[in-house]
């Protein structure tokens, strides 16, 4: 059996190359939110998780989830799409 690699990217990187972000609350239905639509077609939304041993990871894009966080950021994160994002740092986010 082949174990899968799933390549991985700091978030300070994603931060450094992508500027800071900003934590987005849904208050509606995520179809019905046009600002956050547009953003998800730009590629600047990262949805936040927790991974089993309780630590947060980011994967690119929006995935619905109640226990997901989503955070905005200013540019594209398109070059990190098929990545997992690893050492979230809540205090590089702006409220």
């Amino acid at each position: 059996m082949k174990l899968l690699k799933i390549k991985t990217a700091r978030f300070s990187q994603v931060i450094e190359r992508c500027g800071k972000p900003q934590v987005y609350t849904l208050w509606q239905k995520p179809s019905a939110d046009r600002h956050l639509q547009s953003q998800i077609k730009n590629h600047r939304v990262m949805t936040i998780l927790k991974s089993e041993s309780g630590t947060d990871f980011g994967l690119v894009g929006f995935k619905e989830s109640k226990e997901a966080r989503y955070v905005i950021f200013p540019k594209s994160l398109k070059r990190f799409s098929d990545k997992r994002i690893v050492g979230i740092d809540w205090s590089l986010i702006r409220e």
